[in-house]
């Protein structure tokens, strides 16, 4: 079994479509490897996020740059949604009785 470094959850990760909403709002189990590359594409985001705000007097989606940060935070989310779901109390509750049941 891998490791975990935290658990987070997804409200406010911006999720995506293809991310039901009742599995975004879950709490994830992060293991090591996903949890260092969050924590390294979260620092790039904020990096090239903070650098673009100061060198840039106009925002424009077609930017670059700014296509980077999408691209990143894309990439982030991807990461993030990859982790396994920890399951509810009611779920593991409910596991219990069947595996007790058969």
């Amino acid at each position: 079994m891998a490791a975990t470094i935290g658990v987070f959850t997804a409200a406010g990760c911006g999720a995506t479509d293809s991310v039901p909403l009742s599995n975004a709002k879950r709490l994830r189990r992060i293991n090591w490897q996903a949890g260092r590359a969050l924590e390294i594409l979260s620092h790039a985001i904020e990096y090239l996020a903070d650098e673009y705000i100061h060198e840039v007097k106009q925002v424009s989606a077609h930017d670059p740059r700014m296509e980077a940060i999408q691209l990143l935070m894309a990439i982030n989310r991807e990461v993030y949604f990859e982790c396994p779901v920890v399951p509810t109390f009611k779920e593991r509750l409910r596991a219990l009785f069947w595996f007790a049941a058969h």
